[in-house]
């Protein structure tokens, strides 16, 4: 029992043996006092000072980001998204590096919507790399009108300051005189904000509403978050 409180996040190997001895941990509705007893990981359901956890081997969330909010664990400005997830995922061990999960990508502070985090670096690089073309859907609110002149570049492709290969849009719908809904299947820094820049528009609202075939669940509210369900990973892949 000990072991699998330290796997999910709920403090060191001592701090874990201390929370079973105390009676903090009920496992199947009954208090667990011995720290060292075999437990079946796969499917546990326990309480700890109260609060339901399910085990998880590895941690994918979906976390609903709201704006005001930088996605750092060393923010500058701005509180920083981890703020919103509970501290056992905050403070998951992994192998190396820094402990807890990670964002899979960044948005900016002012940008919403779909935020993946994991503590699997496979997962991580293989959403985030470039090189697999995950599609990711942004809603966008512009402050011009938009022509057909400028969207037709945004998908013949525009060039970024820092890169003189044209960036393309993988879709573009206007669903709007001033919003749009864009997709795209690498990430660069500000990329859409530059993009719309670079069409001579600029970007007032900025939602991420879907990576690969998984949609932001609209249930789930802005700075809310919950576990990624087999059938989830598999749309996102």
């Amino acid at each position: 029992m000990q072991q699998i409180l330290y796997s999910q996040g709920f403090g060191t190997r001592r701090v874990c043996t201390g929370l079973v001895e105390q009676g903090y941990v009920e496992v199947e509705g009954r208090a667990c006092n011995d720290p060292y007893a075999d437990v079946v990981p796969e499917g546990l359901r326990f309480r700890v000072q109260g609060t339901e956890w399910q085990y998880h081997a590895k941690a994918y969330v979906l976390l609903h980001k709201p704006a005001g909010f930088e996605c750092s664990t060393r923010p500058s400005a701005w509180p920083s998204i981890y703020t919103l997830l509970p501290p056992p995922l905050r403070q998951r061990p992994t192998p190396k590096g820094q402990p807890g999960v990670q964002a899979v990508g960044r948005l900016d502070q002012d940008t919403t919507g779909m935020l993946l985090l994991s503590d699997d670096g496979a997962f991580i690089h293989r959403m985030s790399s470039p090189r697999h073309h995950v599609p990711k859907v942004y809603d966008i609110t512009v402050r011009h009108a938009l022509e057909t002149t400028a969207v037709q570049r945004l998908l013949d492709g525009v060039v970024l300051d820092d890169d003189p290969k044209p960036v393309r849009a993988a879709a573009c719908e206007v669903t709007a005189p001033c919003e749009l809904r864009l997709t795209l299947t690498e990430g660069k820094y500000h990329q859409v904000k530059r993009m719309l820049a670079a069409v001579g528009n600029r970007v007032e609202q900025l939602h991420r509403s879907r990576i690969g075939g998984l949609s932001l669940p609209a249930q789930l509210a802005p700075g809310h978050w919950q576990w990624l369900t087999e059938d989830d990973l598999a749309l996102l892949r």
